[in-house]
């Protein structure tokens, strides 16, 4: 029989590690979260606890003293597993976990020098019945997730811990001697063993479903997210087809450039995310809150971009903005949350005179990407100057029935030869501008019964005012 245990040990042994070598492919491609931490630290060490049974009686009894160390650790953090499935464990709970596991071993060695097979046995089964009823609790918090591999895995573990109640009992009530060992066991309660060991092999096999569940979800969800990238794009593309079908005024042929021109800015924005997650991915620096943090702002300057093609899309139709009450403040304070980055990064300072009270009715994303245009066409300006201080200046306040937002740089300003022509359509004082911004802005601005000036910063540089009539 002590041969057949050896040999029974074995195959389990290799079947774990077979588990578990074949579940970390799951995750080559990503780094490895909590969860998935913890079920493959358990399955490490159930495999490593079978192949210590294996060979313990062929070379030394100490190795069943790791066996069943290693055999209650694997039960302790597959419940550690089950809790993080509801949210992060801090470490202080994964020390304390590591601790209990070290100081189980110790009283077991001690046990197996002093105790009998039957205290030894009731040791390790009131701990594991611990464990056990542990992962059935956060498993029963989780049922509400409606997860078919999980509810498996909930009635796997109840199994188990039937099964330990039952060998418990045939030890007693069959009188087990007192001098025996695992290799020599009565065969009844042998084979509830091995069935519990072939019940705990479905637990394993059960997350690696739900692990395989949760995937296919996830690539579900990816591919939703495709297709609605995909017919942005196509709605993009049939947009500007349709423009420059109708390309009959100067208007519609504006809009396909001022498309181009003001998809830019996200897009420039996304390209420079995408190279640092490139470039993290090469140097392996990629954790995961910067990887997040990337993920978030990519997500933004979608919406960003989504939100420029719909709005462009209205500003050319005859209808009214779609205008709601806002506070100008919220306005700036949008602006400032995207260019932030780029005015820390170009060393340029930012002075606010903002009266929080002002309401303005206005299409919000219209108005900012007129704000977000003159602010870049402040930072372009700065940042080609040999200053050691360069400051913007944002305002808001209040004239009779309007409300004045202003943004002044200390720049160089703009020629008296160029001011009369700056908001017409085509005509630009960049190198490398198209003359679409502040035509645009304009139009929008006029949409919405207002107006935009520019004037000559007292000290230098240059002042764009925007008028909006002010909310009643």
């Amino acid at each position: 029989m002590q041969f057949a245990n050896e040999i029974f040990f074995l195959v389990v042994a290799f079947i774990l590690w077979g588990l578990f070598f074949g579940s970390k492919s799951l995750f080559r491609l990503r780094k490895i979260n909590q969860p998935e931490a913890f079920w493959l630290a358990a399955l490490a060490f159930n495999a490593s606890s079978f192949t210590f049974f294996a060979l313990a009686s062929s070379t030394h009894l100490l190795l069943v003293t790791l066996g069943n160390t290693l055999l209650i650790a694997n039960v302790v953090y597959l419940a550690l597993f089950c809790r993080s499935l509801s949210g992060p464990i801090d470490q202080g709970v994964k020390i304390l976990a590591g601790a209990s596991v070290v100081l189980f071993g110790l009283v077991f060695e001690y046990l197996r020098h002093t105790g009998t097979f039957t205290e030894r046995v009731t040791f390790v089964s009131t701990i594991a019945c611990a464990g056990l009823a542990w992962e059935l609790v956060e498993l029963k918090r989780l049922r509400k997730t409606e997860s078919n591999q999980l509810n498996f895995l909930f009635f796997t573990i109840a199994a188990e811990l039937a099964l330990t109640f039952a060998r418990l009992g045939i030890l007693y009530f069959n009188s087990t001697p007192s001098t025996i060992n695992l290799y020599q066991e009565a065969p009844l309660s042998t084979t509830i063993r091995w069935s519990w060991v072939g019940v705990s092999i479905l637990s394993y096999i059960a997350v690696i479903g739900y692990w395989m569940e949760k995937l296919s979800l996830e690539n579900a969800q990816t591919t939703k997210e495709n297709i609605k990238i995909t017919e942005l794009l196509k709605e993009k593309e049939q947009l500007i087809y349709r423009l420059m079908k109708a390309n009959k005024t100067s208007a519609t042929g504006a809009l396909s450039a001022s498309i181009a021109h003001e998809l830019n800015q996200p897009l420039g924005a996304s390209n420079l995310n995408i190279q640092l997650l490139k470039m993290k991915l090469e140097q392996g620096a990629l954790n995961r809150d910067l990887g997040a943090e990337i993920l978030e702002s990519l997500e933004e300057d979608n919406r960003r971009a989504a939100t420029i093609v719909k709005s462009l899309r209205s500003i050319f139709h005859e209808n009214d903005a779609s205008a709601e009450n806002v506070r100008a403040a919220e306005l700036v304070s949008k602006v400032l949350d995207i260019v932030k980055p780029e005015l820390k990064f170009k060393n340029i300072n930012i002075e606010e005179k903002i009266n929080d009270q002002l309401m303005v009715k206005v299409n919000a994303s219209e108005v900012v990407q007129v704000l977000l245009n003159l602010m870049n066409n402040a930072i372009q300006v700065l940042d080609q100057l040999d200053k050691p201080t360069k400051v913007i200046t944002l305002e808001v306040s209040h004239d009779i029935d309007f409300v004045e937002l202003s943004i002044t740089d200390n720049g160089s300003g703009v020629a008296r030869e160029y001011q009369s022509q700056l908001f017409e359509l085509l005509n630009t004082t960049k190198k490398t501008g198209m003359g679409l911004g502040l035509w645009l802005s304009r139009h929008i601005v006029t949409r919405h019964q207002g107006s935009i000036h520019y004037e000559d910063a007292p000290g230098g540089g240059a002042r764009f005012v925007i008028r909006l009539p002010l909310a009643i």
